[in-house]
């Protein structure tokens, strides 16, 4: 990777924006502007492909606040199958879906979710990306995560709940070129993300708090999650 290389720029503020004492998005916003002024190229080509995908409004079918979550079962990374009705026998659920370990957004928000396993209870998280089970190791390790993280094969369920989307061959030659082939890291050699996404459920599985956003430098903040599990507590 040159030095234009979004993942390049964004190294030099990782760490500083990942030890802030700062909101989270003040946090992801060091990451957006290292990228628009280090890769403006590639930050071109984002905003045209968030343009794009919000056009559409890719995401807003996606369940809404007080509606039901859909069922899942999901391979988690020691390969054990993971359903929301288990998750919801023991209370309310926390549910994120990140595009995959190589993300730094991505990692930036599961290592903040991280800081909240405590006090909201392994049990209660998960994550899904569409990855294979060894690159979700490689975000556990990155970030700390201790609940489990599932594999959705070609973005299956996200698809299913209106939540991810095919990535172009102009975006995906883009990616390729700053050294990230997506393929490589998703079950069948696949180019389809999700759009990064935080959902908070209540014990029935009812949607209390959502966060859905095609622009995937904007997350929903810890806060706003953690209150919004603890009303359904």
């Amino acid at each position: 990777m040159t030095d234009s290389s979004p993942y390049a720029v964004i190294a030099k503020v990782f760490a500083q924006a990942l030890e802030m004492d700062a909101p989270l998005s003040v946090r992801l916003n060091m990451l957006a502007e290292a990228v628009r002024t280090g890769a403006p190229a590639f930050s071109s080509a984002v905003e045209t492909l968030i343009a794009r995908l919000s056009q559409v409004g890719l995401g807003q079918n996606a369940p809404q606040i007080g509606e039901p979550m859909p069922p899942f079962m999901l391979p988690d990374q020691n390969r054990r199958l993971a359903s929301l009705s288990e998750m919801l026998a023991s209370g309310p659920a926390v549910i994120s879906f990140h595009r995959g370990h190589w993300c730094p957004y991505c990692q930036m928000t599961a290592a903040t979710l991280a800081k909240l396993q405590d006090r909201i209870g392994r049990a209660h998280m998960v994550a899904i990306t569409p990855e294979t089970r060894s690159f979700n190791s490689k975000l556990i390790e990155r970030t700390g995560i201790e609940y489990r993280v599932l594999a959705d094969p070609d973005c299956g369920y996200a698809l299913s709940i209106n939540l991810a989307f095919w990535v172009d061959d102009a975006f995906a030659d883009l990616m390729r070129s700053v050294g990230q082939d997506l393929a490589a890291y998703q079950t069948r050699g696949s180019w389809v993300l999700p759009v990064p996404a935080t959902f908070v459920l209540n014990r029935a599985g009812i949607v209390v708090a959502r966060h859905v956003d095609p622009d995937y430098r904007h997350r929903m903040e810890p806060a706003d999650l953690l209150a919004a599990f603890e009303q359904s507590s």
